[in-house]
């Protein structure tokens, strides 16, 4: 096991590491939603919920995948949070990661035109935005990597420039692909089933790892 996979273990889900600014963070998150909410049901549009809550499902997955792959390497995960934290909910997911997840998904449908089909670029407008905050997300990456708060141990997910691509793509871009696809079902509840499987998926992964093998990520 690295040096920094041993240090993200550390406090691991641990609320005496608890800090007084998650507190404001969290009640801005709630007011962010309960806005987009209220916006909802004035228009009947909830594709920024949705959006939302696609995208932090996406990273609850990711998460947990990566709490697997931590447990069962015996040697690392892909990525690691392992520097200061108002509480480390698993090795590389903390509670400051989760809040920016939240309202991500936000942020993108935000972005785009009310015209579905409008372009940038060339490119179609969702697609468009989709990549470029995909590429946005992966230089934070690359500045938090850097202030040795993200640590990557593997070589082939790293900063090289072949080995940011897996971050791009799996770390980032199917995120943003997940809430298009989301936003353009046909009914509410098509689009609501999203980030539903997805809450699914992780939540399933979490119960048989940490709850039935015992795994600590």
């Amino acid at each position: 096991m690295t040096e920094s996979a041993r240090r993200a273990l550390e406090g691991l889900r641990d609320p005496a590491t608890m800090q007084w600014y998650a507190i404001p963070l969290l009640a801005i998150v709630f007011l962010i939603y309960a806005g987009e909410v209220q916006s909802a049901r004035r228009s009947g549009n909830w594709n920024a919920v949705i959006a939302g809550a696609t995208v932090f499902a996406a990273d609850f997955v990711n998460e947990s995948v990566n709490g697997w792959i931590f447990a069962l390497s015996g040697y690392s995960a892909l990525w690691l949070a392992p520097g200061p934290t108002a509480l480390r909910t698993m090795v590389g997911w903390n509670i400051e990661i989760m809040f920016m997840f939240a309202i991500l998904g936000i942020i993108y449908d935000r972005t785009l035109a009310d015209d579905g089909t409008a372009r940038i670029a060339g490119l179609p407008d969702r697609w468009f935005w989709a990549l470029a905050y995909s590429a946005v997300c992966v230089v934070v990456e690359l500045f938090l990597n850097r202030g040795g708060l993200l640590v990557w141990d593997y070589a082939w997910w790293n900063s090289g420039p072949l080995a940011v691509l897996p971050i791009y793509v799996f770390g980032y871009l199917w995120f943003f692909v997940a809430a298009k696809f989301a936003i353009e079902r046909s009914t509410l509840r098509a689009r609501v089933a999203v980030p539903v499987a997805l809450a699914g998926i992780a939540v399933v992964l979490n119960i048989v790892g940490q709850g039935m093998l015992g795994l600590r990520y």
